[in-house]
Formats: structure tokens, C-alpha cells, sequence
């Protein structure tokens, strides 16, 4: 596994594990738990030993089949990021979150913790000082934001003593600066974040899938010019840049290997040249 390091020298690994959807979507299913369960603990054997989750996600349920997995792995070599969602912001209740998520994660701290996204109803003031407090109480390593605009995360800077770490935002060759979330991410978020020293964290690299098949002419020329899949492409495309690793979701080992064949080699500068200025959707 490649390696690049947050502001405060952690090193997080280029590639992660995304777990939406893992136990269900926004309400949990146990259909699949031991299929699921299986999974990460596939993606950790194969060295994506970075996952990335969220209270959110099946209401707490992936977060639990996150903490069932690792339980037989080493925690200090994996890196664990989770995220509190926007209507637990205000000071106790995202105090209260982080615990709760520690607890169904089976671990006593969590890597990187995100604010999952900006709530403009709740004081910015109050959600950093509750995570000041995580930081000193030692429950999180790091801590950071996800879908926040520029402004947003100069505003969250202002009221805490730890630096804002990581922006997670949805980036991809399809997806330069209009999101669902975010807008402005090649022409603002990205640069501003890498002025500052704060890791941007791109999900959904593949587009959900279409950047992992053929029909882009670019991509299907330098997989061939490369003999790489043309997932390998769009992912080193992004962790090529300053400052930028990636989530992917997948739960089939032939994806998980295929998403790994993205790291230990380099794309020429001609040819990301080629993909920031001329990929056409």
C-alpha cells in the first residue's frame, strides 16, 4: 500500500474501503451480515487496511459489522475513520455520537473523525469544541470535515485549537466541480485545500461503476497504453494529485484486487495532463 501523510504526519493509506451500503443504506439490514463481515475482513487481508464509515450509514448497523471485522486484526495497523451526522452537531449530542460510534466499533479511538456534512442551524463554535474535547480526551487521533464548501471550512477552522485535517468530498473524472454535495471542487475546494495542508478525500472515484468499463476514449486508450483496467486509470488519475487519496466500495475480492492494481505505478505527467484537460463525458 501507498501512503500520504495528514498535516499532523499520521500517514493514512492512499486507498480505502468504502462501507456505504454495507448492512444496509439508511436503515440496517442483517440479511447480509456474515457476507459482509467476510468482506472487510477480505479487504484487510488484501492491504486496504484504511475504512471508512459512518453513524449514518444503516442507522449505526455498518459501523457494528465494521467493529466485528477488525476484531481480529492488530488495531494499530489500520487507520478507522467515521463520521457524525449534521443533526448531531451541537456539543452533547456529538460527544454522545462519538461514543456511540467507538462502542459499535469495538475500539477505543477512531483515527480521523468527520463532520459528515455542514449544518448551518447549529453554531460552528459549538460543533468544534466538542471536537477539541474528542481530541483531548484522546477518543480521536485527527479530526476533519466532509462536503464542506471553502468558507465552511475556514469558519469550522476559526473555532477549534486542532487543525481540520481532511475534507471529504465526492471528486472524480466525471465529477470536477458540480457534486451532489459540493460544488467548485477542481476550481476552489481542492486548491484551497492543498494551500492549507488539508487531505481531500475523494468518494465515489469510479462514478458508481462507469468509470470502471469501457466507452471513455481516453481512459480506454491509456488502459491499453498501460495494460491497466480502466478503473486503475481513473484511480491513479486521482491519487496522482497533491494531496488527494480515495474511498472505493466494493465487496467482490475481484474488485478489491483490481482497485488495489491502481497503486505501485505512476501515470506519465502527459498523460494526467491529457485526462485534466481533455476527458469528455
Amino acid at each position: 500500500m501507498e501512503f500520504k501523510k495528514l498535516s499532523n504526519n499520521i500517514e493514512i493509506p492512499v486507498i480505502g474501503l468504502g462501507t456505504w451500503t454495507i448492512g444496509g443504506g439508511d436503515v440496517a439490514d442483517t440479511t447480509y451480515d456474515s457476507e459482509d463481515i467476510s468482506a472487510i475482513k477480505n479487504a484487510i487481508k488484501l492491504g486496504i487496511t484504511n475504512i471508512d464509515t459512518a453513524e449514518a450509514y444503516a442507522q449505526g448497523h455498518t459501523e457494528e459489522l465494521v467493529g466485528r471485522a477488525i476484531g481480529g486484526f492488530d488495531r494499530k495497523n489500520l487507520f478507522i475513520t467515521s463520521k457524525v451526522s449534521s443533526e448531531h452537531l451541537s456539543y452533547e449530542e456529538l460527544i454522545v455520537s462519538a461514543k456511540g460510534s467507538l462502542g459499535r466499533l469495538n475500539t477505543n479511538y477512531i483515527d480521523l473523525y468527520l463532520i459528515h456534512a455542514p449544518n448551518p442551524d447549529i453554531p460552528i463554535q459549538e460543533t468544534m469544541k466538542a471536537m477539541d474535547f474528542l481530541v483531548e480526551q484522546k477518543l480521536v487521533k485527527c479530526i476533519g470535515v466532509s462536503n464542506f464548501a471553502v468558507e465552511q471550512i475556514k469558519e469550522a477552522q476559526k473555532y477549534t485549537k486542532n487543525k481540520i485535517v481532511a475534507n471529504q468530498i465526492e471528486y472524480n473524472l466525471l465529477v470536477r466541480n458540480e457534486g451532489r454535495v459540493t460544488n467548485d471542487m477542481e476550481s476552489k475546494i481542492i486548491p484551497y485545500c492543498q494551500e492549507n495542508n488539508i487531505l481531500v478525500i475523494a468518494w465515489r472515484p469510479l462514478a458508481k461503476g462507469e468509470l470502471a468499463k469501457p466507452g471513455f476514449k481516453i481512459l480506454d486508450e491509456l488502459a491499453k497504453k498501460y495494460n491497466k483496467a480502466q478503473s486503475q486509470i481513473a484511480i491513479n488519475w486521482l491519487i496522482s494529485k497533491k494531496g488527494i487519496v480515495t474511498i472505493t466500495k466494493s465487496t467482490k475480492v475481484e474488485h478489491l484486487r483490481e482497485n488495489l492494481g491502481a497503486i505501485g505505478w505512476k501515470l506519465k505527467q502527459e498523460d494526467i495532463d491529457r485526462l485534466n484537460n481533455e476527458f469528455i463525458s
